[in-house]
């Protein structure tokens, strides 16, 4: 489960470095302020949690019990829920489509951030 953690980071990784490029280049003149300000925070977060990945997959070498597995997998479902939901949101408003409803996603991600980082620490306790 490591390998995929270290894996899943270090793709996602590239994708943020690609897509923060892509926002200070190529969206700076097409979306509005606050499109591009919640598109960057999206890849923000997602850059954020790429090393909260990382640390998960070479910690679960070390820590190898159940809430470490479940932080990685909770810092991979942040990312889509969080930041993936804040680029959608982005995308809808930027074409003027009527699903707004695709904000109220984001909230669950960033509960699945707040809990993999508890259960982070979790891991550490349990294994002293």
């Amino acid at each position: 489960m490591h390998k995929l953690f270290i894996k899943t980071a270090a793709l996602t990784g590239a994708l943020s470095v690609a897509l923060g490029a892509f926002a200070a280049h190529g969206l700076k003149d097409l979306l509005a302020a606050e499109n591009l300000q919640v598109f960057e925070t999206a890849v923000r977060y997602q850059f954020y949690h790429v090393f909260a990945l990382l640390a998960a997959g070479i910690l679960y070498k070390e820590f190898p019990v159940r809430p470490m597995k479940m932080a990685g997998i909770l810092f991979m479902t942040g990312m889509v829920l969080f930041s993936g939901s804040l680029y959608l949101l982005c995308y809808v408003k930027h074409q003027g489509l009527p699903l707004n409803w695709v904000g109220a996603v984001t909230p669950f991600g960033g509960a699945a951030f707040i809990a993999g980082w508890v259960l982070l620490f979790v891991a550490v306790l349990k294994r002293h």
